[in-house]
């Protein structure tokens, strides 16, 4: 069903045996799943993939489970490619279009990532898992664990998004609210970890989410007929999407399926949160951590991404940038975009809608340009964030926004 040949170091290229768990390498890089693409490019032909289940796991032979029986899928994945007319209008595009991950399971891209890497756990015999979360991918883990029988240990900032940490206790996970950002999480399940005897599951310390997260890569091709746009807008939080799209448009040009055309990967960030941005600008192949690191996009609240420097070599290769958007614009262009195009999305996704307009303004990219705004979650699940432009504390503020009728 695959073509692993080896996982292999980001940074110092060794190579590991598949097969086995891994978490980072010795020197820390994170490891990278590699397949027989020559193989694949025999055995695997383009046309065959619409025979296959209508969820990312159309992709199986790109992916790294052995055994389909060890697949734990709740239909993840083939999300939709949606036109925006109005908002293209507004922010001066010509053919803008979003890709609407809030309709996966659990309302984010996260359910790609934690589909593959709990599958994965399933094939390895590993049945105690442990995740850091800034919200949507603890819900991910915790419901790709109970379909599949198996502990989730989560750790998420004490200020999450009330649904992130309602559906984790709904699917049964083991959940730690923690004073502090998604960085004091990691640091405790790293601490804690051997004694538990969990398996850690956090963004690119083990090699799997990233599999899950590159067929938004392979989807958007064939979505597109298999010409890919001219720029990419992702909201990059830990950029794992984004490495893992790259990833795929490697694989499917040694596949013969796409040719050398890369997107601009425009990395986009809030400004409370900026580690890539700044990393950007002042041409660094790593980022600092980012002290203070506030915005209400949480899945944008990471302060130092793991696997920055891969992030920072796909924007630099494409021809694309780095772009940080504030609280306030990513708030209203999410409410907008509702508004005008009836897609709720979560404030990351909206923030994309700014980052766009922007560069449309200066110039770097051009009105008849064919853009694609990965959405990565529903709206849905960031009330709170929303609910500073809609406040119903009382009667007379909801009878501001509309109307409060008082049943005689």
């Amino acid at each position: 069903m695959t073509s692993v040949t080896h996982l292999e170091c980001s940074l110092c290229k060794k190579n590991f045996q598949a097969g086995k768990p891994w978490n980072l390498c010795e020197c820390g890089g994170p490891l990278l799943v590699r397949y027989d693409l020559a193989q694949m490019k025999e055995a695997w032909k383009r046309d065959d993939i619409a025979k296959g289940p209508n969820s990312m796991w159309r992709y199986a032979p790109a992916l790294p489970v052995v055994q389909p029986e060890h697949i734990v899928s709740l239909g993840e994945g083939m999300t939709p490619v949606l036109k925006a007319p109005r908002t293209a209008k507004r922010i001066g595009a010509k053919d803008l279009w979003i890709k609407d991950e809030g309709l996966n399971p659990t309302g984010s891209f996260k359910a790609r990532g934690l589909s593959c890497a709990v599958s994965m756990c399933v094939e390895l015999g590993l049945n105690r898992l442990a995740i850091p979360s800034a919200g949507n991918a603890a819900s991910a883990l915790a419901c790709y664990a109970a379909a599949a029988g198996l502990e989730a240990h989560i750790f998420m900032p004490q200020d999450v998004p009330q649904s992130n940490f309602i559906e984790c206790k709904a699917y049964g996970a083991h959940v730690t609210l923690v004073n502090g950002l998604i960085s004091d999480c990691g640091r405790i399940v790293g601490e804690r970890k051997a004694k538990e005897g969990w398996f850690e599951v956090s963004t690119l310390k083990e090699p799997y989410r990233i599999e899950g997260k590159k067929t938004m890569g392979y989807e958007i091709a064939e979505q597109l007929g298999w010409e890919l746009p001219d720029a990419i807008f992702y909201p990059t939080g830990g950029g794992v999407g984004m490495i893992g799209m790259w990833k795929a448009f490697d694989e499917m040009e040694a596949m013969g399926w796409i040719g050398p055309k890369r997107p601009k990967m425009i990395a986009v960030q809030a400004a409370g949160c900026q580690p890539v941005v700044r990393a950007y600008e002042q041409g660094a192949e790593r980022s600092t951590f980012y002290d203070g690191a506030t915005t209400l996009a949480s899945g944008l609240r990471v302060p130092k991404p793991l696997g920055d420097f891969l992030v920072l070599e796909a924007v630099r290769k494409s021809g694309g940038t780095a772009i940080a958007v504030s609280d306030q614009e990513l708030v209203d262009a999410g409410i907008e975009l509702a508004t005008e195009d009836g897609i709720f999305a979560a404030p990351e996704g909206s923030a994309c809608v700014v980052a766009a307009q922007r560069l449309i303004e200066q110039g770097l990219l051009k009105a008849e340009d064919k853009i694609v705004i990965y959405n990565t979650g529903s709206g849905l699940k960031y009330l709170e964030a929303y609910s500073t432009r809609f406040p119903r504390n009382a009667a007379g503020e909801a009878d501001k926004l509309g109307g409060l009728i008082t049943p005689r």
